[in-house]
């Protein structure tokens, strides 16, 4: 069995009461069950909890939480959303529309991400590409794939996942203070332990596939001596995702203390979708993404240890 971490915002619900924090929107309350649903904490044809433990959970109203579930069930993630009775996980999940193409809308990173990469994962010789600044969202997305393959449902016999990640060694641009006197130390203390849980754990997950079903796979992790003000994902030398880290201006509790800080939600990040064949436009941004990360990788890269 794999093990599966999530960031602490993303816990399951196991209907006791959180520490009192701002009211969150209903669009956040939508980006966390969505979040816990690609990522498998909710499965396929799972009972969701009511909306009366949810809106508990969240410290919402009811309504908010009515709105979240009706979001997910626009995105074929829910069934059976009403007043009454409480909504279930729609049965087939990762069987949606090929996101790729000229046509193709932009979704958020926790809607896109996932079938994705489930699909690369049809592949006799899985290889993946990422430059984020933590591994977050891509963690979350192997959720599926991974339960796939102990379902017995993939089968690929190679796996080569490299990650582009900031260097512990730099000022980051951003998470950071608005009041520039604040002390950064205690937010980069925070990201960088963030940053190398992540990646441990997606690194775990994916090496555990040796024992368990003989996958020949290969994980590498370099640093970059800058903040990536975007994120890149790039599937078996045919596909390109690409979003933005777009700043906002939040509170956020750290060490027990609020900060106001400039900072990135990166899995709320609207995802672009690139694909070879689907015309010139992207092929050619598929065959520039690969030179781009490989030359990173290969010249001002350093060795990463994801170790405090």
């Amino acid at each position: 069995m794999y093990c599966f971490v999530v960031d602490p915002e993303h816990a399951p619900v196991n209907g006791r009461k959180r520490p009192h924090r701002p009211q969150k929107s209903h669009h956040e309350v939508a980006d966390e069950l969505r979040t816990r649903i690609r990522s498998g904490v909710l499965r396929p044809g799972q009972r969701m909890p009511t909306q009366a433990m949810l809106a508990d959970e969240f410290g919402v109203d009811r309504g908010a939480v009515r709105q979240a579930l009706r979001i997910l069930q626009a995105e074929h993630l829910l069934t059976n959303v009403s007043k009454g009775s409480p909504a279930t996980v729609a049965p087939d999940l990762g069987r949606g529309p090929v996101l790729a193409g000229p046509a193709a809308p932009p979704l958020p990173t926790t809607v896109a991400l996932a079938p994705r990469i489930a699909d690369a994962f049809a592949a006799a010789h899985v290889e993946i590409d990422a430059l984020c600044l933590t591994s977050v969202s891509l963690t979350l997305a192997l959720g599926e794939p991974l339960r796939r393959i102990h379902a017995g449902e993939l089968k690929p016999a190679k796996i080569d996942v490299r990650v582009l990640l900031p260097s512990r060694d730099i000022e980051l641009a951003f998470p950071t203070p608005v009041d520039t006197a604040a002390p950064h130390n205690r937010l980069q203390g925070r990201w960088l332990a963030q940053r190398n849980a992540q990646g441990q754990v997606l690194k775990h997950n994916l090496l555990a596939l040796r024992a368990t079903h003989g996958i020949d796979v290969r994980v590498s992790f370099r640093a970059v001596p800058f903040t990536p003000p975007v994120k890149l994902y790039l599937l078996n030398g045919s596909e390109a995702l690409f979003a933005y880290y777009t700043l906002t201006r939040r509170e956020q509790e750290i060490d027990h203390e609020p900060l106001e800080l400039y900072d990135a939600e990166g899995t709320r990040s609207m995802l672009f979708a690139f694909a070879q064949g689907a015309g010139l436009r992207d092929t050619t941004f598929v065959e520039q993404s690969h030179l781009w990360f490989n030359a990173l990788w290969e010249t001002i890269s350093s060795e990463l240890v994801l170790t405090s």
